[in-house]
């Protein structure tokens, strides 16, 4: 373990925006990413929450194209490679991924739902023949078990990703969970593998750490946590615990620590915090990013969120799906007035 390199990516400017309405400007992108350069971040991830080409009225409006967002992230990163989120459906190849190219992105995180792999393919074999590094995603990955998610991450090494990055998109996990995934894919696999986490048990850290334990070798951190629902792993953290640990990570600790008070100071509405619903929300395995319309919905019906959340979770809803939010609450709402 002693002085082992830990690659930390930063997606508070695409996970971020989840929690701000998808409402960053350019300008906060640049002035984020001129302080992540200074701290040495080695990734830095941006974008509309659910990755570019996502802006749309079901899942939020972006205050700015992804464009002029990657175009200010790109001005300031000079050492600190540059990042999208891409999940197919949301993106198409012709609209946004190579638009991106031109606007000088290093890094194509492709993701899907942790059992639809087969998706990604096109999109991964574009960004290896383009000449960008390409990682495969498995988002909501606690809905798998380590054995499906092992066969999914091989089709993704197959096509040519060259990390395999798990998310806990609804902060379910507890460490054993992560430590038992991460193994099964650190044994199974020739390629580096990644741990995204969310804090809505109050376990992001202890995943991490227990991810890396395990074997993985890139973890995602976003400043003051910030992003959907109860937030990430705070990075202005996990970086001094890997440190303390006995692990490298290349950040300036001081100026990660900057970084961080910058970001709630001047792009954040709110530090996420874990609030009642967001637990029930990592409880019921529900992706994170519905904590406001959801919330919202709820109070509209009348019915209790927190009812919401275990009906979606029951019903085993994904990102994407959205429209279901309104059809649970109501469903509640007329079974109260027929009770």
């Amino acid at each position: 373990m002693s002085g082992q390199h830990i690659l930390i990516s930063d997606p508070s400017l695409r996970d971020g925006n989840h929690a701000v309405r998808h409402q960053l400007t350019p300008d906060q992108v640049r002035a984020y990413c001129l302080r992540a350069e200074e701290a040495r971040i080695p990734v830095v991830e941006v974008g509309h929450g659910n990755g570019i080409g996502a802006s749309s009225l079901q899942l939020g409006e972006a205050a700015a194209t992804d464009g002029a967002l990657l175009e200010a992230a790109r001005g300031a990163l000079k050492n600190t490679q540059l990042g999208v989120h891409i999940i197919p459906g949301f993106a198409t190849i012709e609209k946004d991924l190579k638009p991106a190219l031109d606007s000088g992105v290093d890094v194509f995180r492709v993701a899907s739902h942790c059992t639809e792999a087969d998706i990604t393919e096109r999109f991964i074999t574009f960004a290896r023949n383009a000449g960008k590094t390409a990682y495969g995603v498995l988002m909501m990955s606690h809905m798998a078990s380590p054995e499906v998610l092992l066969e999914e991450a091989q089709k993704m090494e197959a096509y040519g990703a060259e990390t395999l990055v798990i998310m806990d998109s609804a902060g379910n996990y507890l460490p054993e969970d992560v430590r038992q995934r991460i193994e099964v894919l650190v044994e199974g696999l020739g390629i580096p593998v990644g741990f995204h986490a969310h804090n809505n048990l109050g376990c992001a850290i202890a995943n991490s750490v227990a991810a890396v334990e395990a074997g993985a070798t890139m973890l995602d951190g976003c400043a003051r946590g910030f992003g959907a629902g109860a937030g990430n792993a705070q990075l202005e953290v996990l970086v001094p615990v890997l440190h303390r640990l006995g692990y490298e990570t290349g950040i300036d600790l001081y100026k990660v620590l900057d970084l961080a008070s910058f970001a709630e100071r001047e792009i954040m509405d709110v530090v996420p915090i874990i609030s009642s619903t967001s637990v029930v929300s990592g409880l019921s395995g529900v992706f994170s990013g519905f904590l406001k319309p959801a919330t919202r919905i709820a109070e509209d019906f009348d019915v209790d969120v927190r009812d919401v959340f275990f009906e979606l979770g029951r019903r085993g809803i994904v990102a994407g799906q959205e429209d279901i939010i309104l059809e649970v609450a109501a469903d509640l709402s007329k079974r109260r007035q027929l009770a």
